[in-house]
């Protein structure tokens, strides 16, 4: 019968080793087991290498770790339970969290409640306990930080995602965490495992292609989701990296060491689409509901303005011989004043959205002249999720801020000169600046730039609506 050598059974033991069985005894009796298994496939003629080979494929790359798996399981009561509960909250939190989805698409009551307690079960149970029996499976100290920033990036992701889509505040910061864990804890500490696992030279620098392909395209995510600028150039290039460089060099190495297709390849395959799939998702539902939802609502908004507009003409024209039309003349300069400070800032915050820092940009086709005034071109935003024009231009405080603030005060104590009673409320009303823009506590500061105009309108629309209920009181006044 042919014997190993020591060189032969220290290679065994290293491998078996190196798959992390960690129970007492397993390494030595499965060393002995495949030792055993290996000379018996050389007695049929093989070399130590072929007969190692075959051994290997026949066993498969994962059941040494399930036959410590089924030991553990068998023996540990603790990990035992630790697993049960894993399983249990993993397949009741994604059941409650497919049918949360189906429920939010159909609009039927539910939803709201189902999400939170899936994201509950999978975040604050099913990643313990994960993590409890990664780690008595393993008891390495070198993939503690591993285990560690995973649950840590997985459990504030879910979380994060909960907060998003039921519109809780607080949902970006936490989002923010999650995609900062993952980039600077997670990817590189995966990145350390395999380098470390890995001989091959080329596959050691297909791993770090991916890692850095794999942190642009998460960036991108996050910067999309936040509508924050750069996420369009992250998202190319992260999936650049991994589709067009990557994934055929890993194909090319892999093909030409293996004569078989390995379940890492297939896995491979699946995680690639389920990178591209959700992106190409999130990018059609954002585009989406912003052309559909948000352009509609904003273009409803200067539709709203020309009609208030001929409304209040209509109202100045007929009363050109009244007793009254110098005031009306003089409430429509003011009007026309305080609509032109808005404009101005509206101009202001699209040039310093499509400009760069610094450098504003000059308007060509954002904004139009018509018969009531300049008009936006929302379509014409390069943009219109930039966050930095509310900053400057009309968070609380700032100088363009203070400015309109003062105008719409004397603006409302002028036409409530002209009114008594309720008209006087509606008009203080309808021109107090908190109704167009909550305190800070209330609208963050990455407010953007499509936020703010539809403000904007609002206010302006707001304008035209108490200069209608002043002159409406004044002819009311006239005609007792």
């Amino acid at each position: 019968m042919p014997d190993l050598t020591f060189q032969n059974i220290a290679q065994i033991s290293s491998d078996v080793r190196r798959q992390e069985i960690t129970f007492a005894h397993l390494a030595d009796e499965l060393i002995d087991h495949i030792c055993c298994d290996v000379e018996q496939e050389m007695q049929r003629g093989l070399n130590f290498a072929e007969a190692y080979r075959k051994v290997n494929e026949k066993m498969g790359e994962r059941r040494l770790k399930e036959i410590q798996e089924e030991t553990l399981y068998a023996v540990d009561n603790k990990y035992r339970k630790m697993k049960n509960t894993m399983k249990i909250s993993g397949i009741a939190g994604t059941v409650l969290l497919g049918f949360a989805a189906l429920f939010k698409i159909m609009h039927w009551p539910g939803a709201g409640i189902m999400m939170a307690l899936g994201g509950l079960s999978l975040a604050f149970i099913f990643m313990p306990s994960t993590l409890v029996v990664l780690w008595k499976e393993s008891h390495s100290n070198r993939r503690l930080f591993l285990y560690i920033s995973a649950f840590f990036a997985a459990m504030l992701f879910i979380m994060g995602t909960v907060f998003k889509i039921q519109h809780w505040p607080g949902a970006g910061r936490i989002m923010l965490l999650a995609t900062l864990t993952a980039v600077v804890c997670f990817i590189p500490s995966m990145l350390m495992s395999r380098l470390r696992e890995q001989k091959n030279a080329q596959k050691k620098i297909i791993y770090i292609l991916g890692a850095a392909g794999v942190v642009f395209y998460v960036l991108g995510v996050f910067l999309k989701i936040q509508h924050w600028p750069g996420s369009a150039m992250l998202i190319w290039a992260g999936l650049v990296a991994i589709f067009f460089i990557v994934f055929p060099w890993y194909t090319f190495v892999t093909f030409r060491e293996e004569k078989n297709i390995s379940s890492k390849f297939l896995f491979m395959v699946i995680g690639s689409l389920a990178i591209v799939i959700p992106s190409a998702l999130i990018s059609m539902n954002l585009q989406r509901s912003y052309e559909a939802g948000f352009y509609l609502q904003v273009n409803e908004q200067q539709a709203l303005f020309s009609y208030l507009y001929n409304h209040n003409r209509y109202i100045l024209d007929n009363n050109r011989d009244s007793l009254s039309a110098s005031l009306f003349k003089q409430a429509d300069i003011e009007t026309n004043e305080i609509i032109k400070l808005v404009d101005e800032i509206q101009a202001k915050m699209i040039a310093e959205a499509d400009g760069k820092p610094g450098t504003p940009a000059v308007i060509t086709r954002q904004i139009i002249e018509t018969q009531y005034g300049p008009q936006i071109q929302f379509t014409e935003l390069r943009n219109p999720f930039q966050p930095v024009p509310f900053n400057d231009l009309l968070q609380s405080g700032c100088a363009s801020r203070i400015k309109l603030d003062k105008a719409l005060k004397d603006y409302a104590g002028y036409l409530s000169s002209l009114s008594k009673g309720d008209d006087s409320i509606k008009i203080e009303r309808l021109l107090y600046p908190a109704v167009y823009f909550p305190p800070v506590g209330i609208l963050d500061k990455s407010a953007s730039l499509m936020t703010m105009l539809h403000e904007t309108l609002l206010l302006r629309n707001g304008i035209l609506t108490a200069e209608a209920v002043a002159c409406k009181a004044v002819l009311r006044h006239n005609n007792k």
